[in-house]
């Protein structure tokens, strides 16, 4: 059975060198996709390089999956066109978020692991977790898959489930 991990909180933060489905730009959104949950950015209106600062929030289950995410171009009388997906393994972050459990590390920044780019992930450089103030955090670039170019970043936090929030010793 499935036991609850945490609320898994994505910030869709920017996109970069996006391709071009319109005229001359794209009108592109963000959706976003963890088992059977799905969220979606607002459409940023002709252009190639968007700052959503978007928050989407998920149920975190354990065993723990894949984040997915697919970018389209907006467009008004016909389908809406794909510019690119991509997919990130949320392991490397559950298990830093125990580390920090485990080391009691509940204020300040600490770095708890690194992840580099390989077949579970698009990343497109190596990325940090870290818990921040208690909070772990995981701030990531991935490559657009499918398409010539393009690039997502993505803040992810993982907040603890109530319980364990509950159970967890008090900060010093």
């Amino acid at each position: 059975m499935a036991e609850p991990v945490g609320m898994l909180k994505v910030i869709v933060v920017q996109g970069k060198r996006l391709v071009i489905r319109d005229f001359k730009s794209s009108d592109p959104y963000v959706i976003v996709k963890l088992g059977n949950q799905t969220a979606k950015t607002k459409v940023i209106n002709s252009c190639l390089n968007p700052v959503w600062n978007e928050e989407l929030s998920f149920s975190l289950m354990d065993p723990v999956g894949v984040l997915n995410l697919e970018v389209f171009d907006k467009d008004r009388f016909k389908a809406d066109d794909k510019m690119g997906h991509a997919h990130l393994s949320l392991q490397p972050l559950v298990s830093a978020a125990r580390l920090r459990q485990i080391l009691g590390v509940s204020s300040g920044e600490t770095t708890l692991r690194k992840v580099i780019p390989d077949p579970d992930n698009c990343l497109v450089r190596e990325s940090s977790v870290s818990c921040v103030n208690g909070e772990v955090v995981q701030d990531v670039w991935l490559r657009l898959c499918g398409v010539e170019s393009g690039e997502i970043q993505l803040k992810i936090k993982l907040m603890d489930p109530p319980a364990a929030a509950a159970a967890a010793p008090p900060p010093p």
